[in-house]
């Protein structure tokens, strides 16, 4: 009986909770996912009034239909979508956003649907894809068309660089054909995700500046996409003002229209923060902690990419015991369900022990399967702060340290 009123009490919350140690209390057997709204919409009024130009949120980062109302209701009006499902969504949730196609590769079947939805900039890196939009919109006059060029992803932690972007010497036939089908022209890039110098997009704007030069079109959108980080152990990067002002002033000296507009898309920093998880520990071997969520839930990156989060161990009293460095296994019976780390927290962990996960609202979420049966997770929303700021009064070189501690 108490199990099953704790988790229907979770499922069901419907007030925030103060802190994690108020839900490990509860002994949930499932992972508890803590979400934290204010974090959300902390983020969001600092992409508004901070960045010089317009905040598009990149919808895969995670697509959940609460994130995407407390960053309508914070502001943010335009999102960049990259498949139908996610046209669809956005459509269905906020039926006045402004949603930006911002795959360069789509199905014409696709590209006439999201048409008809009220979708009106498309982005693309060949002309077969510029040919394709054109026959799926019956050549119409209002698009916005962002010619998405390659950039290096050499400042990224995950490159994107190999997948999307037309070469440089590939620019201007593509700039210039796509200037006559479109009421506005754009270019747009990627720099790769969790961007750790602000002169990843520095480089990049000067691809941008040379392919305008050489086509001698007029632009009047420059996207500079996403890739604006979070803080990790081990991945600290630098304020995010920073980034900005690099992004301006290679914005201003572009020979561009005097009323060309500059456009990002930011996932990772905006969700990042919004949610975390509370997993249990089910068996300790050595060094090893076998918990109840990973490489097929909330960890895929910790598991495949080598991704560390923060952690820290959730009990009424802290632990007197050293750290030591720990890895993870899922609870699947796959061996490739284990995270390497290291992940630190004290040395007397063991069954029966919760531990927080931080950072994990971005992508995390989002990549949660159901496989070997896993997945079910109660979500409860919380008060307290997340496990790592870039955006609350101790943001910057007290928060970067912090993280690092976990």
């Amino acid at each position: 009986m108490h199990k099953h009123h704790s988790a229907l009490g979770l499922a069901t919350a419907p007030f925030g909770i103060a802190c994690a140690a108020d839900i490990a209390k509860l002994n949930p057997v499932q992972p508890v996912t803590l979400i934290r709204p204010h974090a959300a919409r902390r983020a969001a009024r600092f992409f508004i009034e901070r960045f010089p130009g317009r905040s598009l949120y990149a919808v895969k980062a995670n697509p959940s239909p609460d994130l995407l109302r407390i960053l309508w209701d914070s502001g943010i009006t335009h999102y960049d979508v990259a498949s139908i499902a996610e046209v669809r969504l956005v459509a269905d949730i906020l039926p006045e956003a402004v949603q930006c196609f911002m795959h360069p590769v789509k199905a014409e079947e696709v590209i006439a649907e999201a048409y008809a939805l009220g979708v009106r900039t498309f982005s693309l890196d060949t002309m077969e894809e510029l040919e394709k939009i054109m026959r799926a919109t019956g050549g119409a006059q209002d698009l916005n068309l962002c010619v998405r060029i390659r950039v290096s992803s050499d400042h990224a932690k995950l490159s994107l660089a190999g997948k999307f972007g037309a070469e440089p010497e590939e620019m201007k036939a593509l700039l210039m054909a796509a200037r006559q089908a479109s009421d506005a022209l754009g270019i747009c890039f990627h720099v790769g995700s969790q961007a750790m110098t602000p002169a990843a997009y520095s480089e990049a704007m000067e691809r941008v500046r040379a392919a305008i030069v050489e086509a001698a079109v007029t632009v009047d959108i420059v996207d500079v996409g996403g890739g604006f980080p979070s803080v990790y152990p081990g991945m600290e990067p630098p304020p995010l003002e920073t980034y900005f002002e690099v992004i301006h002033r290679a914005f201003e000296s572009l020979p561009i229209s005097y009323s060309a507009e500059l456009w990002c898309e930011p996932g990772r920093a905006l969700c990042a923060e919004y949610a975390s998880l509370l997993v249990r520990v089910e068996k300790r071997r050595g060094d090893q902690l076998y918990i109840n969520d990973g490489a097929y839930g909330a960890l895929f990156d910790a598991a495949h990419i080598g991704w560390r989060f923060p952690v820290k161990l959730v009990r009424d009293e802290d632990s007197n015991a050293r750290d030591m460095a720990f890895s993870f296994y899922g609870p699947t019976c796959d061996d490739l369900d284990h995270m390497a780390g290291p992940f630190h927290l004290p040395a007397d962990v063991g069954p029966g022990d919760y531990v927080e996960i931080g950072m994990l609202g971005a992508y995390g979420c989002a990549m949660r399967t159901g496989f070997n049966g896993f997945g079910t997770v109660a979500r409860v929303e919380m008060t307290d702060e997340p496990m790592a700021t870039l955006y609350g009064e101790d943001a910057g070189e007290d928060a970067r340290n912090n993280v690092v501690k976990l």
